[in-house]
This record gives structure tokens, sequence and C-alpha cells, in this order.
């Protein structure tokens, strides 16, 4: 349902000059793994993005597809209250499946944030051809939604801009790690060493 280009803005260059594809595990097998390991942690090199208020779909909402925490795009980072992430996904047969399972948490170091799996990342009828489920460099794709609500749309580009990166995330992470609570747009998009 929706559709996110911040990221994508961001990395635009990079992807239109560089043969996309899955790796041999695929995200149907990302997928499976992560459902059957739920509860127990393990790294990930990911492609973060992100995606805002201002870009969503419908553009200027906060709509999502599949709320889990939320019933609309939100978080302040926190276990309790993750920040909301889209995941590629593939329509075969009219039957759309997730890259991850709504409801996979996640916790994002550089952003000290945990995130939850609530939305879809790219359009059409042909999703799976998009790089959000294709990946990056190998890589699994996820978008962040940053918020801003409250902020331009200029200012919401530009921090979905400066978290985009290939960054080790924690899939299903238990509570404790460091919190810098707040939606990331609001927050001032800090990045931290990781």
């Amino acid at each position: 349902m929706a559709r996110h280009v911040i990221g994508l803005i961001a990395a635009a260059t990079t992807i239109l000059s560089t043969s996309v594809q899955a790796d041999q595990t695929g995200p149907t097998a990302r997928l499976a793994t992560s459902s059957a390991s739920a509860g127990h942690e393990r790294k990930l090199t990911v492609y973060l993005t992100g995606y805002s208020y201002w870009d969503n779909t419908p553009p200027g909402s906060a709509q999502i597809s599949k709320p889990v925490v939320h019933q609309r795009a939100g978080g302040t980072g926190t276990y309790a209250d993750p920040l909301t992430i889209a995941v590629g996904h593939t329509i075969a047969g009219g039957v759309q499946t997730l890259d991850y399972a709504p409801g996979t948490r996640f916790y994002i170091s550089r952003l000290r944030k945990y995130a939850v799996v609530e939305d879809v990342c790219g359009d059409g009828t042909h999703p799976q051809d998009g790089p959000c489920h294709t990946g990056y460099q190998g890589h699994p794709w996820l978008d962040l939604y940053v918020g801003g609500a409250r902020a331009t749309a200029a200012i919401t580009t530009a921090c979905a801009r400066r978290i985009t990166a290939l960054q080790t995330i924690i899939v299903n992470p238990r509570p404790g790690y460091p919190v810098a609570q707040g939606d990331v747009a609001s927050s001032g998009c800090e990045v931290f060493q990781s």
C-alpha cells in the first residue's frame, strides 16, 4: 500500500549504475529464517533508507498496510513503541508475501532505535521487481519511517538521506539496548557510531 521514494531518491544514482540482484538465499528465504528464529537475535547487514509523511502513499499521510503496534506509521523507537519500518514484498497469484513477517522487530544501533515491520516498500503489480525486494548490493533493503508531519518535505528528505547506508542491525532484538527516544526527523536525524 505504501510507496516510499525518499530512500529510493537517495540511492537512485547508485541503483541505476549497479546491477542489483538478490543474494542466493533471496528475500523469501530471509522471511523463513526470520520467522523460524523468532526470539533469537542475529546480526544482519542491510541497506537502510528512510521514508516520511511527505513521500508515503498517499503523500501527506502516515497510512500503513500491515498495522501491528500502530494504526498509523510512527513510534518513538523504544522496544515497547518501535518505529514503523517497511520491507520489500512480492505479489504472485494475487497473494502478497512480505520479505519479513509483519511484527518482526529490528534494533538499529546506528540510530539507537527499535523498529517493527508494519508497512511495505514498493508499489504496482510486480513490487518484486523493485529494489526494496531485490535488495542493494546483495543486502536486504529496509525503509524506516522517519516521521515528518511537523517538518517540511525538504527537512525529511535530508533526514532520510542522512540515515541511508549499509549498516548492521539486529533481527529479533532483546529489550534493553540504548535508545534515543523520538521519531528520527524530530530528534534531528541523529546518527551514532555503531
